[in-house]
């Protein structure tokens, strides 16, 4: 039971913050788009990789159909 006490006691201490930085304080470092990185992962050697460029195709292939019944010819 002390144990668990302890193990709750610490789990409580790391959620609550020590005391870093705050989100305005951040800087995001991170520039590229999502669609950026899926085209990155998409060209790579990675085993399955090819299947986020098959699924790039498919939803740009949709979103375009969409794009052309909503409009008014």
């Amino acid at each position: 039971m002390k144990e668990f006490a302890a193990v709750a006691g610490l789990a409580l201490l790391v959620a609550c913050g020590g005391g870093g930085q705050s989100n305005a304080n951040k800087v995001n470092r991170d520039t590229l788009t999502e669609r950026q990185k899926d085209s990155i992962l998409a060209k790579s050697s990675i085993p399955g990789a090819s299947a986020v460029g098959r699924a790039m195709n498919a939803a740009d292939s949709t979103s375009a159909r969409v794009t052309a019944s909503d409009s008014v010819h």
